[in-house]
């Protein structure tokens, strides 16, 4: 988003997903995605789905 110089809410209108939800992905407290949201993401940040997304195990 940095790099695109686009807002969080300019990105969730874009996406078609409310600025909340959109919140709770960027700071990684979602626990799942629709392929859906993930690709209309990426469209709109012309990126692929590596470039925004990481793993990260669950602790034990």
């Amino acid at each position: 988003m940095a790099r695109r110089k686009m807002s969080l809410n300019e990105l969730s209108q874009r996406v078609g997903i409310t600025v909340a939800n959109l919140s709770i992905l960027k700071t990684g407290k979602a626990k799942a995605v629709r392929f859906s949201t993930l690709d209309a993401i990426c469209r709109v940040l012309d990126c692929s789905p590596g470039d925004i997304l990481e793993f990260r195990p669950d602790p034990e």
